[in-house]
């Protein structure tokens, strides 16, 4: 009988930390006894030409800190499994049945799949076609529903945040309106995290509706108190005040999301007629060497991974439920977005820093807690006052007739 062989592919849009995880994948398959190898081109590799190559601890020494992937990956082609938000597309059989062949023909005992909700959207159904897959998640959008964060995702906000830092001091200089659009797709995590780390004014993210009036106060009150710049974050994937999504629809794939930003500026703009500028980030995001927590999370989740097919627990996906890896189906992680509760702390605790929203004046309470007037405590004194007096009449009367009885 063979060595045993596990398989790897990395697929979707890039991001750092790929290269992490193979090298936690291949690093634990040496120590314990397994082969590897890796399909190039995400799951294209796997059929009609099967493409791939050996990976060894001698040929991914070096790669820890390295962006990208040394795999190649792709978020087009015949193995897309979603359009939309969470609209699923089934693929074809003939696709399925030619993977499963390629599996079975190099001996593979499990095929590791990194990728975002779309590409583990695939490895489910190979899956429940019978194929042995485990999942990596995978994506800067933090948006997995299973996990408390993906890798790639502080590794976007840092690089955020450091534009924010950036942006920061120009705009000081000039009393310039700066207005600064992330990635993030339909949640709004980028955009948050990275606006209290950055010290944004404004965050406009997908979770909360928002207006052009309530943008523009708050950028009219910070002038009141002397502050002559401001600092807006846009998320791609917010809907407009009137509703809707700015970006290009792609015919058998998800929308292309982008251009908020711009318009958010031009308003801005045209209102206040303040020198507004635009910074659209884009795939920089996604480029350079993963952050110290994405290469640990990345690596841990290549070794559990290899941990998860050598416990037959085909069909999950390794999780990061602080401060443990663990393990979930992998439908649950597909099952829904991950979104920003807006009444959660953290939004909260932007809101007590001054952060606007754009749902809502900046004079309210941010924790949402209704704070008592000083009649509303007047008029308390009042009726506790009178509450004293009525139970001291209710008192004398208890006693009285107390009284009276010992004395019949």
């Amino acid at each position: 009988m063979g060595k045993k062989r596990i398989g790897i592919l990395t697929s979707g849009g890039d991001c750092p930390g790929l290269n992490a995880v193979i090298r936690g994948v291949v690093t634990t398959s040496a120590q314990l006894g397994y082969d590897c190898v890796g399909f190039l081109k995400g799951y294209e590799g796997l059929y009609d030409p099967v493409r791939y190559v050996t990976l060894t601890e001698q040929n991914t020494v070096g790669i820890l800190n390295d962006g990208g992937t040394i795999l190649g990956s792709t978020n087009k082609g015949r193995f897309a499994a979603t359009v939309g938000v969470a609209d699923r597309v089934e693929l074809d059989p003939q696709l399925l049945a030619g993977v499963m062949t390629t599996i079975k023909q190099l001996g593979i005992d499990g095929l590791v799949c990194v990728g975002g909700d779309g590409s583990l959207a695939v490895a489910q159904q190979f899956h429940e076609y019978g194929i042995p897959v485990v999942g990596v998640p995978k994506t800067i959008d933090n948006d997995l529903s299973a996990t408390a964060f993906t890798f790639g995702f502080d590794s976007a906000i840092e690089c955020a945040t450091n534009a924010l830092d950036r942006l920061q001091t120009t705009a000081a200089s000039h009393e310039r309106v700066m207005v600064l659009e992330v990635m993030g797709r339909h949640a709004g995590w980028i955009a948050l995290h990275a606006g209290i780390g950055g010290g944004a004014d404004v965050i406009l993210i997908p979770e909360i509706g928002w207006t052009y009036e309530n943008v523009c106060h708050k950028i009219l009150d910070r002038e009141s108190q002397g502050k002559r710049h401001s600092l807006v974050v846009v998320a791609e994937g917010a809907e407009l005040p009137g509703g809707g999504l700015v970006g290009e629809e792609q015919a058998g794939a998800q929308a292309k999301l982008g251009g908020l930003g711009a318009i958010v500026a031009a308003e801005i703009e045209k209102r206040l007629h303040r020198e507004t500028r635009v910074s659209v980030l884009g795939h920089l995001q996604r480029g350079g060497a993963p952050t110290t927590f994405d290469r640990v999370l990345a690596t841990q989740y290549g070794a559990h991974a290899v941990r998860l097919i050598m416990e037959g627990k085909l069909g999950e996906m390794a999780c990061y439920h602080p401060p443990e890896i663990e393990s979930v189906p992998i439908l649950e992680a597909v099952n829904q977005v991950r979104q920003v509760n807006p009444d959660g702390s953290t939004v909260q605790a932007a809101r007590g820093l001054g952060v606007c929203f754009g749902d809502r004046s900046s004079d309210k309470n941010p924790f949402g807690i209704r704070q008592q007037s000083r009649s509303e405590e007047l008029l308390d004194d009042v009726e506790t006052s009178a509450d004293i007096e009525i139970d001291a009449d209710f008192t004398l009367d208890i006693a009285e007739a107390a009284t009276e009885e010992a004395l019949s």
